[in-house]
């Protein structure tokens, strides 16, 4: 066994920041590169193989110079400096501490948190079509309002529009009681509660009665042109290739879009092809277009939720490994 490292950082009030509650940090550097960590006031003894302890000694340069910004080490962002490491993404962990995207009505930055989510926001900001492919938490429907709501404030685009499927896939919107807004809200209101977090909600009401902002079920993209727009497709995963297609061929001059969902909750009938599996698959090569794929890493909600997406990513693959023997 090699000899023991020792890791230092100078300021009292960072290394607390770095360590954690109950020395949380430590515990999740422990399980991602197996190595054993005893903190001892500002200093960490780390025991581990040679690479193991040249790895940990970069994530906790990472975490420090997040400490020292001030920023707190939740341990999604430990998680992340693990994955930057191991993955050679130093740089854009860094660039997670000065990237904000746009500050909320009530003051708050919206930050990507995670390197996945650094590199979505930097394919929003450098492609008119992009597909943000993942499971639920990471973030991806909240970024991309969080983009499309930057164009709109620097005047890049005139108006947001935001659309997923209605009722599962079907969109069969007269079965439902009430009146055309009725039977839509409980399918757009994720969307609208990213506008109101954005924008607040009376200035998101206001840009809604100015018609710069619409919210509407797919069904009603059909035959229109959008122009200097930016256009954002939720729930893909419940398009079929016919709408996908129909969707697609809507963008007009000036206009982006950034279609978002999730392959492993697909609510379409047995038998029939996602929309988004199709498309992301068709068009990941063509010039203008970025398909950027988000994992359990880049889970912000609570931390059980990254460990239930990637046991399901574990299984899936088993089952895919033993369905190719």
């Amino acid at each position: 066994m090699p000899p023991t490292q020792q890791w230092v950082i100078a300021d009292n009030r960072a290394a607390s920041t770095l360590l954690g509650r109950g020395e949380e940090t430590l515990k999740i550097l422990e399980d991602a590169f197996g190595v054993r960590l005893t903190a001892r006031g500002n200093m960490v003894a780390i025991a581990g193989s040679d690479e193991a302890q040249s790895q940990v000694r970069e994530a906790l340069d990472l975490l420090a110079e997040w400490a020292y910004a001030g920023e707190a080490v939740r341990p999604e962002v430990v998680r992340a400096a693990a994955a930057a490491v191991q993955e050679g993404s130093q740089r854009e962990f860094r660039h997670l501490l000065t990237e904000t995207v746009l500050t909320t009505g009530q003051g708050k930055p919206v930050r990507p948190r995670t390197v996945g989510q650094q590199l979505y926001i930097e394919a929003i900001r450098t492609h008119e079509l992009v597909f943000g492919v993942g499971p639920a938490g990471t973030g991806k429907t909240y970024l991309a309002v969080a983009m499309a709501v930057r164009a709109l404030r620097n005047h890049e685009v005139s108006r947001i529009v935001l659309t997923r499927p209605a009722v599962e896939a079907g969109e069969k919107l007269g079965f439902l009681p009430g009146a055309l807004e009725e039977k839509v809200d409980p399918y757009l209101r994720p969307l609208y509660d990213a506008l109101f977090e954005m924008l607040g909600s009376e200035a998101a009401l206001r840009y809604r009665e100015r018609g710069q902002i619409e919210v509407a079920p797919l069904a009603y993209m059909r035959g229109r042109s959008l122009t200097q727009s930016f256009i954002i497709l939720d729930e893909a995963q419940n398009t079929t290739h016919e709408q996908m297609k129909m969707f697609l061929t809507r963008l007009g001059q000036g206009s982006r879009a950034v279609v978002t969902g999730d392959l492993t909750q697909v609510d379409l009938p047995r038998g029939t092809a996602s929309g988004l599996a199709t498309a992301s698959r068709i068009l990941a090569r063509v010039p203008g277009i970025a398909v950027v794929t988000l994992d359990h890493r880049d889970v912000v909600r609570h931390p059980l939720v990254a460990a239930i997406v990637a046991a399901y990513e574990a299984a899936e693959a088993a089952d895919r490994e033993g369905n190719d023997r």
